[in-house]
């Protein structure tokens, strides 16, 4: 272990990672620890003195680099218009941001002459895989160290004593219930009493959106403007890609929208239950998804919900530097060459329902779909389209009667 001279670390300032700096320095015969945190928008009371307390706990230097703008704009908005969604229901907050994190990460660790980068996630959960698959393409020759995998501590209580015999403060307590994620996109929650699925989610879990119950009885509406894919307005306002997602948070969490509770199949083979609170995000996927079931034809839009439902796994199994995610990726962009226009959301008590739809690309046609008197359809038109369309169906039916005649 004594080549290993310079460790970056993914530092949240929590109490696992708190304990990780003096364990390195310890186990990698006193090696020097770079902390490195990722400003991915999980809020300002996170980052509040992460500098002093990674320099506190034994860290040499903590790198703080802000990716807010980097993320939305190159990882969020380009997943967006791949349709991806998680199993049905999640919008894959947690995942989504792995790779902009790891990026960052293996930038600091070749910038600093690190031999290892190092990380605090557990041996049962998907992070593990998303950070290391993202390490492996980007700088293979670094060597990757999981605390979690080799210490013999196993509780919190055991790593607040690991501190406390160090004398190394730590703010972290034994009555943490609750384990959260949390960034421009989402917060997530887990463990507590949610672990049991017959359980329902208390109101402590909550922490993002308003209760729909407690939403206010009038009702608001939002714009979203697009251009080419791209979210280039909101209400009319011209925002980079964080504001706007800031500004849609924060309309749609007051209406207590982007909630769910799910139970989810992990990559590393468990199901997990966990709470996901994401209220831009699920403003802006069913705005573009509205616009997009305007303007793609039908083959168009069901291989762009296929291009969806496999990139789905492609993030939350951390494969976003691969030769498949390049390839679907390039896909929901051409797709979102023709996504432009508005549109109009409601946002009322835990629902966000499109309610106004215009674009310049549209295939519909009012002429053609109205059911009232038109002269562009000629309705006898469709039989001929019916014979030609059920004729393999009626050859198949007139062999088994003519089999059957010859018995």
């Amino acid at each position: 272990m004594s080549d290993i001279k310079k460790v970056v670390l993914a530092y949240s300032g929590g109490l696992d990672t708190s304990a990780i700096i003096p364990w390195l320095k310890e186990t990698y015969n006193g090696c020097e620890v770079v902390a490195f945190c990722a400003d991915v928008g999980q809020g300002e009371e996170e980052l509040e003195g992460i500098q002093e307390k990674a320099i506190a706990s034994g860290a040499s230097e903590c790198h703080v680099v802000d990716l807010k703008e980097e993320f939305v704009k190159d990882y969020i908005y380009p997943i967006v218009k791949t349709g991806a969604v998680y199993e049905g229901e999640y919008l894959l907050g947690t995942s989504m941001a792995r790779p902009v994190i790891a990026k960052a990460h293996v930038e600091v660790a070749l910038k600093v002459g690190a031999d290892a980068v190092c990380h605090g996630c557990t041996g049962k959960g998907n992070d593990q895989v998303r950070f290391e698959s993202c390490f492996a393409a980007l700088a293979p020759h670094l060597k990757v160290i999981a605390p979690w995998r080799e210490w013999s501590m196993r509780s919190r209580e055991d790593l607040l004593n690991y501190l406390a015999e160090r004398n190394i403060p730590c703010s972290a307590s034994l009555t943490k219930i609750y384990s959260r994620d949390a960034n421009a996109w989402h917060i997530s929650h887990e463990g507590g009493e949610i672990e049991d699925p017959w359980n329902e989610p208390s109101k402590g879990i909550w922490t993002m959106t308003v209760d729909p119950m407690d939403a206010p009885d009038e009702s608001e509406t939002i714009q979203l403007s697009f251009d080419k894919g791209e979210l280039v307005a909101v209400d009319g306002k011209e925002l980079s890609p964080y504001n706007a997602l800031m500004y849609l948070n924060e309309k749609a969490a007051a209406h207590g929208v982007g909630r769910i509770d799910i139970v989810e199949n992990r990559l590393v083979g468990m199901k997990s239950r966990g709470c996901y609170e994401t209220p831009g995000g699920t403003v802006l996927m069913k705005a573009y998804k509205a616009l997009e079931c305007m303007i793609l034809d039908k083959n168009a839009l069901k291989f762009r919900e296929q291009v969806g439902l496999e990139f789905s796994h492609v993030i939350y199994d951390g494969r976003w530097f691969t030769q498949l995610s390049k390839s679907l990726l390039a896909a929901g962009a051409s797709f979102a060459e023709d996504i432009t226009g508005d549109i109009v959301i409601r946002l009322y008590k835990g629902h966000a329902t499109v309610i106004q739809r215009r674009t310049p690309n549209s295939l519909y046609n009012e002429e053609f779909s109205t059911f009232g008197e038109d002269e562009v359809y000629n309705q006898k038109d469709a039989e001929g389209f019916i014979r030609l369309f059920s004729l393999s169906s009626r050859i198949k039916a007139l062999n088994e009667l003519e089999k059957k005649a010859g018995k």
